[in-house]
């Protein structure tokens, strides 16, 4: 997608703070972190939503969980525990269409989910 930021992110035309970096995901730190680590891991591919995901696209995610258990590792959060979040669509949280997980931790997070 040519306005996608996270495509443009992927493909270096915008700088990130890489944490981990594989064939088919990339994680960076999040510009606006709601937890002391904040996280946003992203498919290379481009799926606008959590909605487009069929067979095809499995690997995809797949590896956003991989990217998020070596993410949490570099970040130091792994043992002491941390918390994923996938938004989905405007009501669900989604501001940008790529889809991408959060992963959240570096200190103990609020109970409940809203």
């Amino acid at each position: 997608m040519d306005d996608c930021i996270f495509c443009k992110i992927v493909k270096g035309e915008i700088p990130c703070r890489k944490v981990y970096e594989d064939d088919e995901a990339l994680a960076f730190d999040d510009i606006h972190p709601m937890a002391p680590v904040h996280v946003v891991i992203v498919p290379k591919r481009h799926l606008a939503t959590l909605l487009e995901v069929d067979e095809d696209a499995l690997p995809a995610v797949a590896a956003m969980i991989r990217a998020a258990q070596e993410a949490a590792r570099i970040k130091g959060i792994a043992e002491r525990g941390f918390r994923t979040v996938i938004n989905c669509n405007e009501e669900g949280g989604q501001v940008v269409f790529h889809l991408h997980m959060h992963l959240l931790g570096g200190r103990k997070l609020a109970d409940g989910l809203g």
